[in-house]
């Protein structure tokens, strides 16, 4: 009977000029944004390509030079892109694609998307992830609104229940029918997906299985809307009703919660400003040990405890340089700051993320968009592992100057040359992104909260079907 009442329910669905505009129109979107994103992605990949390679072009191609002063001189580590960000670009664009690495200073990413956009930006991308996020749960609602309350309107819910016609029955036939709907309109979505993301190039690894569990997450979302949808179908007594009523909880779920979790958030745990964090640095590296300076008590602390270890009396007894020597435990000194403050920042983004877990609660959006995200690598957590990525690599090179130019330089030679050799013995940054194993297991807390959305809806509309009146 289920079955029947769904097919029928479908049957009618696509007999209607609405569903059937509305339809086409969703996969001419879903179509539009992948091709769209997947031609920006392939020009923004070439110039990332072309940018890797002129750094380290540049980078194996200095003349002989001090060590140190090629640890000023600097080289980028780039952040790669990977085939799901065709889907949800994520905060990606408002992060930055590079970070310059240099001596003494770790620097933030730079060159980000969001700075070269216009004004009429503002209103929004045309990408997958908008078109999935907000636009299918809306075509869910004006799609079935009218589900239960046609049939009252119509005075066939009353035949229906008089031919002894469950509740349950009639519930799982209109659910199955609708969310067949969505499927219709989507899978044609997840199959181009599959197409154009297996025929990118030079876009790192390509997962269909990440991609399916992605679509999961994608349909347990559209499955709470369509919970919410009927519940509100079988409590109002009017189309018109039921259409508002829907139209209000989608603005609220998907436009308003996010909006004013994000104003918490933000005022429980604001970040400090960019002035602000480089005079916190700026203070901490005064209190400690410059590299520059031998004469701060810091540096001759240091000397005295080196001197003892080596037993020797005097700097230039020492089996290195000892200017190459103090450079180096100065930037040791400065990346432990550095990382103190990233750390500091760290902990106001995980504050932020408890806010938006609970603001969760009031709306399904906010789960499946986080777990959107990650699975796609283009959250805030993905970009925090790049930059402590860089900032690891850029420690391990100035180690490899500094430590060259101590250990192959006698003290006061400051005239000591490199050559190219030891620029082409650094490796070139590579990075190996978070496992998506590891990003489940980190993003359980939003799985479960989804998943409990799912739970609580299905028992609301068991109840409201129930108690739903047939006049």
């Amino acid at each position: 009977m289920i079955r029947t009442i769904a097919f029928k329910e479908l049957k009618e669905l696509l007999r209607e000029g609405r569903f059937r505009v509305m339809a086409f129109v969703m996969v001419a979107l879903l179509v539009v944004a992948a091709v769209i994103s997947k031609n920006y992605y392939q020009w923004v990949n070439n110039q990332h390509v072309t940018a890797k390679e002129n750094a380290r072009n540049v980078w194996v191609s200095q003349d002989n030079k001090n060590p140190h002063s090629a640890a000023h001189y600097g080289t980028y580590a780039f952040k790669p892109k990977y085939s799901l960000s065709l889907i949800d670009q994520g905060v990606d664009k408002y992060a930055g694609i590079s970070i310059y690495l240099e001596a003494h200073r770790r620097n933030d990413a730079q060159y980000m998307a969001a700075q070269d956009q216009t004004a009429i930006s503002r209103f929004g991308d045309l990408t997958p992830d908008f078109i999935l996020l907000f636009i299918i749960p809306l075509f869910i609602i004006l799609t079935g609104f009218n589900s239960f309350t046609s049939e009252r309107e119509n005075g066939t819910l009353r035949l229906l229940k008089s031919q002894g016609v469950s509740s349950r029955i009639l519930t799982g036939g209109k659910w199955l029918g609708l969310f067949i709907a969505v499927l219709l309109v989507i899978i044609p979505g997840f199959i181009l997906s599959v197409l154009l993301l297996g025929n990118v190039q030079d876009f790192g690894e390509f997962s269909i299985g990440a991609l399916a569990i992605l679509f999961l997450f994608y349909l347990l979302y559209y499955a709470v809307f369509t919970n919410i949808t009927l519940v509100v179908s079988a409590w109002a007594k009017k189309s018109n009703i039921a259409l508002v009523s829907l139209l209000a909880i989608w603005m609220v779920a998907c436009l308003g919660m996010p909006k004013v979790a994000n104003r918490i958030a933000e005022s429980m745990s604001p970040y400090p400003t960019q002035s602000q964090f480089v005079a916190a640095v700026q203070e901490d590296e005064r209190k400690g040990l410059d590299g520059h300076n031998p004469f701060s008590a810091e540096a001759k602390q240091l000397e005295q405890e080196t001197l003892k270890k080596y037993n020797v009396d005097s700097v230039q007894q020492l089996p290195f340089n000892w200017d190459g020597y103090l450079m180096q435990k100065g930037e040791e000194h400065t990346a432990e700051i550095y990382f103190k403050h990233h750390e500091q920042l760290k902990t106001t983004y995980e504050n932020q993320t408890s806010v938006y877990r609970v603001a969760s609660v009031l709306s399904p959006y906010l789960p499946t968009r986080f777990l959107s995200m990650a699975l796609c690598r283009t959250d805030y957590a993905s970009h925090w592992h790049f930059s402590n990525a860089a900032e690891k690599y850029r420690i391990m090179m100035m180690d490899k100057l500094n430590m060259h130019f101590a250990e192959n330089s006698t003290y006061g030679d400051w005239d000591y040359l490199a050559d190219k050799s030891l620029w082409k013995d650094i490796p070139d940054f590579t990075y190996e992104p978070v496992t998506y194993s590891q990003i489940l297991s980190s993003n359980l807390n939003n799985i479960g909260v989804l998943i409990a959305w799912l739970v609580t809806t299905s028992l609301m509309l068991m109840v409201s079907v129930k108690k739903m009146s047939i006049l």
